[in-house]
């Protein structure tokens, strides 16, 4: 039988008022008029419903992620599936249910499906329309961005420094002594991708070296078959001159020219280094392991959902913009041995 917060008044011989305080935790409520109630809710067996208990608290402990994906995979990505891992774990140690939905098209389908749920607030990452992020705002719920930007100065940004990490990327490969360069470019609508391009071409033209256009490959996505057919495309106009290094601006597309010239015979990194961007777990796994900038995921989703939690409670939160620092982790596909 299923019983509700009347019934619980009765037994107890107290106001629903009472009850419903007790069940909130909000508002004052004697000690031996709670001891009563709880009493009764143990006798009755009683689940409060989580919607009438969320029309009494103002909060249904729910959060909403949405993903902003256009290409497959999107929750099994081995990039946006560890800042996923996170937030979910982060959640659950803060009592937040987490609702997760991905959006392909950048529609507002996504936004509409969280707000009917009445999510107390919203993480969403990946690039975003200014369409959408004004469409959320008139949920009047807290939102934040991971590894995505808006111009809009008073939303809190969690991003990598990817500008930085691509200019460490050039700055390690030309002390190598690399000077006839490659780059296979993800999508330059994600900053992500724009930044890591930008961060490379700029640090090597610092040193004295210029990227040329003809040896930038614009991938149509990140993954890793677009790397590998980007590379075995492009290869023919290579022939007399071929590159000493490649830079990918994900480990995916890294990986994917990686199998082209393991294909053609050419040894890594004696004849031609490469490099990727992101650390995911394949990256030490693959042959040979990749050299690449490591993304803190993890540190991303937990605090997005640590932010998430301080602005539903309404706390002051500083700085808006959180950046976390790049790190080069170098291995076998850029140094022998």
């Amino acid at each position: 039988m299923s019983y509700t917060i009347i019934d619980i008044a009765s037994r107890a011989g107290v106001s629903k008022s009472t009850v419903s305080r007790v069940i909130s935790g909000n508002g004052y409520t004697s000690e031996q008029a709670r001891e009563k109630v709880l009493k009764a809710i143990e006798e009755l067996q009683y689940k409060p419903n989580g919607v009438a208990r969320a029309m009494v608290s103002q909060k249904t402990n729910n959060i909403g992620v949405i993903i902003y994906r256009q290409h497959h995979p999107i929750a099994s990505h081995p990039f946006y599936g560890k800042i996923l891992d996170a937030i979910l774990l982060k959640a659950e140690s803060l009592n937040y249910s987490v609702f997760v939905t991905t959006d392909r098209e950048m529609s507002l389908r996504s936004a509409d499906f969280m707000h009917e749920k009445r999510v107390d607030g919203l993480i969403l990452i990946s690039r975003l329309s200014q369409e959408v992020i004004g469409h959320i705002e008139s949920f009047q719920v807290p939102y934040l961005i991971v590894n995505g930007t808006t111009d809009k100065s008073d939303v809190i940004q969690i991003v990598n420094q990817d500008y930085k990490g691509g200019a460490m990327v050039a700055e390690y490969l030309y002390q190598l002594g690399h000077r006839n360069v490659f780059v296979i470019a993800g999508p330059q609508a994600h900053r992500s991708h724009l930044l890591r391009l930008q961060g490379f071409c700029e640090r090597f033209k610092e040193l004295g070296v210029e990227v040329l256009s003809k040896n930038i490959y614009y991938s149509p996505t990140s993954a890793y078959e677009d790397g590998y057919k980007g590379l075995h495309q492009i290869w023919p106009q290579f022939i007399g001159q071929r590159p000493t290094a490649i830079f990918a601006t994900n480990d995916m597309l890294a990986m994917g020219a990686v199998r082209v010239l393991l294909e053609k015979g050419i040894k890594i990194p004696d004849e031609i280094a490469v490099a990727g961007f992101d650390n995911i777990d394949y990256a030490s796994m693959c042959y040979p392991p990749l050299t690449t900038v490591h993304v803190e995921k993890m540190k991303m989703g937990e605090d997005a959902v640590t932010l998430l939690d301080r602005l539903i409670k309404k706390d002051t939160v500083e700085p808006l913009c959180m950046e976390y620092e790049p790190k080069l982790f170098v291995r076998s596909s850029t140094q022998g041995g």
